[in-house]
């Protein structure tokens, strides 16, 4: 929809100014708001000031998420804004389609819902909207640049409902809320989604311009490295669902324990998992964090139910890991490289060999200071100098 002079045709001269103040607003100061729950806010108290009598209005935005389908942000006259995550699960579709959402982003029409008339099955969320006191309802699509489509809806408790000019002034205003939901809700989908396949630091210095082949920063951390043992073998005979399953299964195990203790998960690569914890100071403290991460994490794998059941080998090592762009032309990887990186995934290949759950190389021995038993000097693959290895009680 675009935001015409013919759009303010049927809007009454005393409704201009304001519908002129919202669109001002929500194309320019609320696309630099923190909060979208403060755009809400500000966006329908203004539509009251307008002299619609509004007591409910949601917005609500597909999310580009792991855990999540959509993102609903609601306020309501009395209360203020507040904020909903639609998480995935088998009956979001479902929920989906028993929606008004469904049909205006079929038809690309409004819905408006006189309640008093509408029986409570046309859509879910009509008795809701009827115990809550509601008149009258309208929905509206907002189709974005990206594909994505959200909505937004309004409600009054009036006796008489939404008047002519009511309809007029939020057919007016829409294409500036549109626009804005459009560039915010963007926004987030680009940071949620760089955040899920590239971390969080890697997220923030390529939207911070760090986009060029061969740039690489320095980061003084303690290294984690997991795998699963025998993965090749527990799944040679599974479909790639079954193997995907058991593989969410690992990462459940490995990856809370991780970001509890302050890690960041860096890479999953087939059955391994790369995290780092920045150190602190001298890294006492950060090898501690990680030490409490992978025991945890091996506590969680000795609990989990799964069929067949796996064991993993995880490895710490006290070191420096690279960031830095790879790749040829317009293609490249944001990834982890380094010496120190490779040393903690040799270690914790040692795991299966020596039967240990839980290894550190000698600098993190060093660093964390913690009772460890010695597991002999070992040449690692790819490195010019042996390796005293420390077995350390996967248990605590």
């Amino acid at each position: 929809m675009k935001l015409t002079a013919q759009a303010f045709d049927n809007l009454p001269s005393d409704r201009l100014k304001p519908a002129f103040d919202l669109i001002h607003y929500m194309l320019g100061e609320a696309l630099q708001a923190e909060d979208a729950d403060d755009v809400l806010t500000e966006m329908s108290e203004r539509i009251c000031r307008a002299g619609v009598p509004l007591a409910r209005a949601t917005s609500i935005v597909p999310l580009l998420h792991a855990e999540a389908v959509a993102s609903a942000r609601f306020w309501e006259v009395e209360s203020g804004a507040r904020s909903y995550l639609f998480p995935y699960t088998k009956e979001s579709g479902e929920e989906y389609t028993r929606s008004p959402a469904a049909v205006v982003h079929e038809t690309g029409e409004w819905v408006t819902l006189w309640l008093p008339d509408t029986p409570d099955e046309t859509y879910d969320i009509v008795p809701e909207l009827k115990q809550a006191g509601h008149t009258h309802y309208i929905m509206a699509p907002v189709f974005m640049k990206s594909g994505m489509a959200g909505t937004f809806s309004f409600a009054t408790r009036s006796p008489d409902g939404f008047s002519p000019a009511d309809i007029a002034f939020l057919r007016t205003v829409l294409p500036a809320l549109a626009a804005c939901q459009d560039i915010l809700a963007t926004t987030r989908a680009m940071r949620e989604v760089m955040r899920m396949y590239v971390g969080a630091e890697p997220q923030q210095r390529i939207l911070s311009g760090d986009v060029h082949r061969g740039e690489v920063m320095h980061i003084r951390s303690a290294i984690l490295f997991a795998d699963m043992r025998r993965f090749t073998e527990l799944t040679s005979e599974m479909s790639a669902e079954q193997a995907t399953q058991l593989l969410n299964a690992y990462y459940d195990c490995i990856v809370p324990p991780i970001e509890d203790a302050g890690g960041e998960v860096l890479k999953f690569m087939g059955d391994g998992v790369l995290a780092i914890f920045r150190a602190e100071g001298e890294g006492k403290q950060t090898c501690i964090r990680a030490m409490e991460a992978a025991r945890e994490g091996l506590t969680r794998v000795n609990a989990a139910d799964t069929s067949p059941r796996f064991d993993v080998g995880v490895a710490l090592h006290f070191g420096e890991v690279a960031y830095g762009n790879v790749g040829s032309g317009l293609r490249l990887d944001y990834t982890v490289i380094g010496r120190d990186v490779n040393l903690a995934a040799r270690v914790a290949s040692l795991c299966g060999n020596l039967s240990e759950p839980l290894l550190v190389s000698n600098d993190f021995q060093r660093q964390a200071g913690i009772p460890a038993r010695s597991v002999g000097t070992h040449a690692l693959k790819g490195l010019k100098t042996p390796q005293e290895v420390f077995a350390v009680r996967g248990d605590g």
